[in-house]
């Protein structure tokens, strides 16, 4: 972005509706992206800085003309529900709506955008247009299930989101690039080396927590599914088969130790009961812990 400082994409929407904060949701996403739930823009004129993210806004009722000069070209159109505006992070212009509309936004992180486009192969540095109520039905269908889901609070809401969010990345690769992007199975690449090292660290040192797959991808900056396919490149095994390998091997030392009880190495090694433990420990090793006890 020509090494210039890029400006808090909240701070500026607020500033750019005279004061009202956008009801940002209190959860981020990987790539620091947030999500906001449907709100209404009021009129407005307002010369936006480069920001920090891409805003991705998707109208859902409301009239009247939007336009955005930016590098010194004009585009505009009327708002209808169904459309799509998208302002591009890092471009600058004057932005001007003489109408009242219904949106829900996306303020979506550059990195999680940029390890979509390393996903799909192509080796190109994404860079989107500026759009103005433009006609994407399926960006459209996207956004509109994101913001059902807002506010829900649950693991599977969460990871439902998570995999729209990839989605739309996707649509915005596709269909609002600077330049064709076709999307091809190129060479995919696992986890580089530092990027094993921290996740399987902090599997060792929280061996005996509830760890989730966001939490791990989170260390890396990546999408849970961008995070799976990429762990499994690297290691040959699922991010649950790596860790229940290092839990068993790790058990296995622990019941050397005659003094303490199966139940208290379950919870060790993160079983929350001695039933749980006893079945996995049984599918990797063959036995169950007390006869590999008996055994040694």
């Amino acid at each position: 972005m020509g090494g210039k400082a890029l400006a808090d994409t909240t701070a500026h929407i607020r500033r750019l509706q005279r004061g009202l904060a956008p009801p940002v949701a209190p959860e981020a996403f990987s790539g620091d992206t947030r999500l906001v739930g449907r709100w209404r823009n009021q009129p407005f004129e307002y010369d936006l800085p480069p920001l920090r993210d891409h805003v991705i806004s998707a109208t859902y009722a409301g009239a009247g003309i939007a336009s955005a000069k930016i590098d010194g070209k004009t585009i505009s159109a009327p708002a209808r529900p169904g459309m799509i505006t998208i302002g591009v992070r890092g471009h600058d212009g004057r932005w001007r709506a003489d109408g009242s509309v219904e949106v829900s936004n996306i303020f979506l992180g550059h990195s999680r955008l940029h390890a979509c486009a390393d996903q799909i192969g192509n080796g190109r540095e994404p860079e989107l247009v500026d759009r103005v109520h433009f006609d994407d039905p399926k960006l459209f269908t996207i956004m509109a299930l994101i913001n059902d889901e807002i506010g829900s609070g649950d693991a599977i809401s969460h990871l439902y989101i998570d995999q729209l969010l990839d989605l739309v990345c996707l649509q915005l690769l596709r269909a609002h690039s600077a330049t064709s992007m076709p999307i091809s199975p190129g060479p995919q690449r696992g986890l580089s080396g530092w990027q094993v090292k921290r996740v399987t660290g902090y599997m060792r040192e929280n061996m005996a927590e509830d760890i989730r797959i966001q939490e791990l991808a989170d260390l890396v900056n990546l999408s849970r599914f961008h995070f799976c396919t990429a762990f499994r490149m690297a290691t040959g095994q699922t991010p649950y088969g790596w860790l229940t390998r290092q839990r068993i091997a790790y058990a296995k030392t622990l019941l050397g130790d005659m003094k303490l009880r199966v139940n208290d190495i379950a919870l060790a090694v993160g079983y929350e009961t001695q039933s749980a433990f006893a079945a996995s420990f049984r599918k990797a090793v063959g036995i169950t812990p007390t006869e590999f006890r008996r055994r040694l």
